[in-house]
């Protein structure tokens, strides 16, 4: 969750990231097997209302959401 935060912190507001984004941050070159745990931290970020997750700019539950994803801070 904290790779989230940052990565959103450095963005302008609106701007949204890639969960791969996240994994990449922690993971480096193995960051592929964080992708489930980057969204897994984003719909946790949902839950505590930090974040919104949307696919092609609509609002979407990201445990139900199939192909790429995007997050950006709620407000």
């Amino acid at each position: 969750m904290a790779s989230i935060r940052e990565l959103l912190a450095a963005r302008d507001a609106g701007k949204t990231i890639c969960p791969s984004e996240a994994a990449r941050a922690v993971g480096g070159e193995d960051w592929r097997d964080l992708m489930q745990p980057a969204r897994d931290a984003a719909h946790e970020l949902v839950g505590l209302g930090e974040v919104e997750v949307t696919q092609k700019g609509e609002v979407v539950d990201v445990t139900r959401a199939r192909g790429p994803v995007r997050i950006r801070r709620k407000g």
